[in-house]
């Protein structure tokens, strides 16, 4: 593991004790018998969370999302194992039927940020979709996630939240919709915003939405309302606020989870910064999609309460704190209970910190090789040792020899055998954490550096002769030297990357066609 010069689990330790999460203080009604719950969106933050949470609560379960490899790697997850998987696209409506047959409560969880400037658009046209397949499939409710709208916002990100919840109503299936703003847990993309500012800004020049005021909520709140208010018949055609016991500032959030961590942040909110210039800084400072930062940073200009007295009336329970929800948060992590795979923030894979960056920054190189899955396999599994890294040798010697001189294992060589691995295996710096034969490998950087990096080898077949290597580098950065390193180095990544992956093909060809190397 890349430990960056301290113990790798310095931080659990100094953390005070976690808070657990305190049960719903009313029990929760059993789904009617073989009751199937669609979580369309499964790959998001919310929809990785709520399929364990219905599965434990009797239902069965399907999970939707537009790339189904996403969801097959959750199944390394015993806990997935019963959920039925399926792919589906809500801008591509022949993909809905299947998932949505069979179904009694479709949870709809997806939105368009990531798709950039044109997301409102695609939100309406996804929704309009998604209403008129499930009415054609018989759906008994539609529950939707979406988020707090304050008087006057202007804000894009919540404009089009509010008018995805009226397209799903414009569909003759009852429609529960629970509107949430800040949720404090491990992968939320405002709670990652506010600790990677904390950890990587002793100093923070910020814009003047840090003073404006919103009703956080923890992750098993959220996800109580959402179970509960799904089977409840009052709740059918409701829009409901959720929200923490408290309205607090962005700016006294951060200083908060200061005080949990044990930092004490300085905050300098300055007029100058606008929303657009405040979405690049945080895209430059956090390891959030830059997309999702800057869809958020619209909505943050406005104090955002949560008008809640009628969810609260509805499904009650106890709401945790803000200090709290983000004790809670760093025990899921330190427990590993975040469903996720490292790429999402596992924390064994950064380096069981919580001050690496729970999303990573990533490098990828790609190249399609005329041969078959196993020919290429055969050629990634025999990397490092004498067979080397198939392109920029010169490179590979001089990261190791600067690794070397700042005390780390660079300069060590060698396999535990030439053509077998196994998780667990040493190649050369690097540690075999999980393998798929002919799918997947996956290697933990050991070099001395701060933050914990994985590169990742991942083998698709293109079509019957063809088969798609593709090589990526995901980097958990420590703090603002760990952004630094990962900027100065990025270049480089792109640069072996595409040429290791041409390589590599080149060697499976060839070994497939009985040439010599």
């Amino acid at each position: 593991m890349a430990t960056g010069g301290a113990p790798a689990f310095a931080i659990l330790r100094l953390l005070p004790t976690p808070v657990p999460v305190t049960p719903p203080i009313a029990p929760t009604e059993a789904p009617p018998a073989n009751a199937c719950a669609l979580v369309f969106g499964a790959s998001g933050y919310i929809g990785t969370n709520l399929v364990p949470r219905l599965l434990r609560e009797g239902w069965r379960v399907r999970a939707a999302a537009r790339n189904l490899s996403v969801l097959r790697a959750r199944c390394d997850d015993p806990t997935w194992r019963s959920v039925d998987l399926v792919a589906g696209d809500a801008l591509q409506p022949a993909t809905l039927a299947a998932a949505l047959a069979g179904v009694d409560i479709a949870y709809y969880l997806v939105h368009s940020m990531a798709a950039g400037r044109d997301f409102g658009r695609l939100d309406l046209e996804a929704a309009g979709n998604f209403a008129r397949a499930a009415a054609a499939a018989g759906v008994k409710r539609i529950v939707y996630l979406g988020g707090l709208v304050p008087k006057g916002a202007d804000s894009e990100h919540l404009v089009s939240r509010k008018e995805t919840g009226d397209r799903l109503r414009e569909g003759p299936v009852p429609v529960t919709e629970i509107r949430a703003g800040i949720i404090v847990g491990p992968g939320s993309a405002a709670y990652e915003v506010m600790r990677d500012l904390v950890y990587n800004l002793p100093l923070m020049v910020t814009p003047r939405w840090v003073r404006s005021k919103s009703s956080p909520i923890a992750l098993d709140n959220l996800l109580e309302y959402l179970v509960r208010a799904a089977t409840l018949p009052q709740a059918a055609g409701g829009i409901y606020d959720a929200g923490g016991p408290e309205h607090l500032s962005y700016e006294t959030m951060m200083r908060q989870f200061g005080e949990v961590i044990g930092r004490k942040p300085r905050i300098l909110a300055v007029p100058v910064l606008t929303p657009q210039l405040s979405g690049y800084w945080l895209a430059l400072i956090t390891t959030v999609p830059a997309s999702i930062a800057r869809a958020l940073i619209g909505g943050l200009k406005h104090d955002i309460p949560a008008d809640d007295a009628k969810l609260r009336a509805l499904v009650p329970q106890k709401l945790l704190t803000f200090k709290d929800s983000v004790l809670a948060a760093l025990a899921a992590e330190k427990a590993h209970a975040v469903a996720a795979r490292w790429t999402e923030g596992a924390l064994m894979f950064r380096g069981g910190r919580h001050d690496y960056a729970y999303y990573a920054k990533r490098a990828a190189g790609s190249a399609v090789a005329s041969a078959t899955p196993a020919a290429v396999w055969n050629v990634v599994t025999r990397l490092g040792g004498d067979v080397g890294y198939f392109y920029a040798a010169p490179l590979w010697k001089i990261r190791a020899w600067i690794d070397w001189l700042a005390g780390g294992p660079g300069l060590s060589r060698g396999r535990r055998h030439p053509t077998e691995l196994r998780v667990g295996d040493t190649i050369d710096y690097w540690t075999v954490m999980a393998l798929q034969p002919q799918r997947r490998l996956t290697l933990d950087f050991g070099m001395r550096a701060p933050g914990a990096g994985v590169v990742e080898f991942d083998i698709e077949p293109v079509d019957a002769g063809h088969t798609r290597v593709t090589v990526t580098a995901y980097w958990h950065p420590q703090g603002v030297w760990g952004l630094l390193y990962w900027y100065l180095l990025v270049p480089a990544h792109v640069f072996i990357f595409k040429g290791m992956t041409r390589a590599i093909a080149r060697r499976a060809e060839q070994a497939e066609a009985g040439r010599p190397r």
